[in-house]
């Protein structure tokens, strides 16, 4: 007896679990599934849709047509917008339209109402369709979050515009450790490095990746990628950042690595060792920029320093001998202005032999030398304009191709990579 009794009081049981299992596998409002809901939403990325009508000015022959707007090209034919940008960030802009020839073009102009009279173009020219409505897509444009003013400039033929499209790509990242390097001393010391002896990709401890092929406000030709062994790499004690043509369907791809989300700096020695590539059509860089650095009306106002930059076509081809660039960007000056302070140095082999590029950052001022030779000097500290250089900046390695510097006489046609070498990068303090 007792052990029946026993027996049905665990049947019954058994079966009231199952009901209990049934009903929760096919309700649909469990906490559960409202939690999987909720981080699936959260890791959809924002996603602002403007649809072509809802232009706020304009200018060239404008018609409303349904959900298109047709516009009849004239040189500077333009449709404005009122944007908030929810998340500040790198975003991939994606414009509908078509026209009625091969010709057409697009680009996007931030900030029409900053207060210096500038031109932030922060798409690059864009492909439109002919005859069926296209889409066309660039990654990367830096955007701000808040409020932005922008035009839609259109270029050629007959335009038929539906909407465009702004997709967050990666969120800006703040860097969450300041390192402040003492100046005043016996002699310098390392304080951070990375000497590159690792395989495989770079140390991303260390180092971010910038992404995209907007042009980087210089019109340039590469799509700068993440994580990608064939643009960048440690390999024989080096860092090699590759550019490589007709590659992923790009014209061009490369790297561009920073330390910004990582670790940013102010004041001390900033050096690295490198080679350089030659021929006609490359830009080669190792600077710094502004911490504060958030979209184009960053700059030049958060500060920049060029330890070294080279351009393939100042080097001969068969010697290496080349020419390296020393500068600073600032709100007092730079090239608007037409005041940019910056130095040349002629500097022999730079593509097979190593040379050592740095800059002594302080207080007082800044130095650039190669090899140990000066060649530069600022000193400028009078005003916030023109020394930005009392805050953070962050270490920026990259090698671009084209662009109103780097094309400046074309491209190479014979060129299918190049390769930027860096042995190693270093930070010191005075001990």
């Amino acid at each position: 007896m007792k052990i029946n009794n026993i027996s049905k009081l665990f049947c019954l049981t058994l079966f009231a679990l199952t009901l209990l299992v049934g009903c929760a596998e096919t309700t649909e409002d469990t906490p559960a599934v409202a939690e999987k809901e909720m981080q699936q939403e959260a890791q959809t990325p924002p996603e602002l849709i403007v649809e072509a009508e809802s232009f706020v000015d304009s200018k060239g022959d404008v018609t409303k047509e349904e959900d298109l707007v047709a516009i009849s090209s004239s040189e500077d034919a333009w449709l404005a917008f009122d944007l908030n940008i929810p998340v500040s960030g790198r975003y991939v802009f994606s414009l509908q339209a078509s026209s009625d020839v091969d010709s057409s073009t697009a680009w996007l102009e931030d900030y029409i109402d900053n207060k210096d009279d500038r031109t932030y173009n922060v798409t690059g020219s864009l492909p439109i369709a002919k005859t069926n409505i296209g889409q066309s897509t660039v990654d990367g444009s830096p955007l701000q979050k808040g409020l932005h003013k922008v035009r839609l400039h259109l270029k050629e033929g007959n335009i038929k515009v539906d909407k465009f499209k702004l997709r967050l790509l990666k969120e800006h990242q703040t860097t969450p450790k300041k390192m402040t390097q003492k100046t005043d001393g016996q002699e310098w010391k390392v304080v951070w490095a990375d000497e590159f002896d690792g395989e495989g990709l770079p140390d991303t401890s260390k180092w971010t990746f910038d992404i995209g092929n907007w042009g980087w406000g210089n019109n340039e030709l590469q799509y700068y990628t993440e994580n990608r062994l064939e643009n960048a790499r440690q390999e024989n004690g080096n860092l090699i950042i590759e550019a490589r043509k007709n590659d992923m369907g790009q014209q061009w791809t490369s790297a561009r690595l920073t330390t910004r989300g990582k670790v940013t700096f102010l004041y001390g020695r900033i050096e690295f060792r490198a080679k350089v590539p030659p021929q006609r059509g490359n830009w080669a860089a190792g600077w710094t920029l502004g911490d504060e650095y958030v979209d184009e009306l960053s700059w030049p106002y958060c500060g920049e320093i060029d330890i070294l930059e080279s351009v393939g076509y100042e080097m001969d081809d068969e010697t290496g001998n080349g020419k390296a660039h020393a500068s600073v960007h600032c709100g007092a000056y730079y090239f608007k202005l037409g005041n940019q302070p910056t130095a040349v140095l002629d500097v022999e082999n730079m593509h097979e032999a190593y040379h050592l590029y740095s800059v002594d950052w302080t207080p007082e001022g800044i130095t650039a030398a190669v090899d140990g030779q000066e060649y530069f000097s600022y000193t400028d500290t009078s005003s916030d304009l023109a020394w930005p250089f009392g805050k953070a900046q962050n270490i920026i390695l990259n090698l671009a191709m084209g662009g109103g510097w780097g094309g400046a006489l074309g491209m190479d046609p014979d060129v299918e990579t190049q390769q930027f070498l860096i042995d190693y990068v270093r930070v010191y303090a005075k001990q």
